[in-house]
């Protein structure tokens, strides 16, 4: 595998899901699993109760530069600023806009939401680290 690092300008092509946050342990960053009442991180053991969840933002999308489509996950608090609130705050909200919507799937980003962030992110161009 090639370590070397680098910065890649690129457009935006499309977001290839629309789950752009997810509970993450605070020690090794990895996906929780959540039941109601705990969590737990299968990658270094740690446990908790469901309410002290931490999430994090991960925004998966396919970009192009002038001669190649890559497939990249953008992780972390760089997106706030996009995003306007921490994910903590954004997941606050979805979950508050599913139960007054009566929408069974927690992990559901709201329609609205999911084309907000397209019409922020499509067809724009970034510079990744990479």
């Amino acid at each position: 595998m090639n370590s070397a690092r680098g910065l890649l300008a690129a457009s935006v092509i499309s977001i290839q899901n629309s789950c752009f946050i997810y509970p993450a342990c605070q020690k090794c960053f990895s996906r929780l699993i959540l039941d109601s009442r705990r969590f737990n991180c299968l990658k270094c053991g740690r446990t908790g109760e469901a309410k002290d969840a931490s999430y994090r933002y991960r925004l998966s999308l396919k970009i192009a530069d002038a001669n190649d489509l890559f497939d990249i996950t953008v992780f972390g608090s760089c997106l706030d600023p996009f995003f306007g609130v921490t994910a903590e705050n954004l997941q606050r909200c979805i979950q508050d806009f599913n139960q007054l919507s009566g929408e069974t799937n927690t992990d559901a980003s709201p329609g609205v939401l999911v084309q907000a962030v397209e019409s922020c992110f499509i067809g724009r161009r970034f510079i990744f680290g990479v």
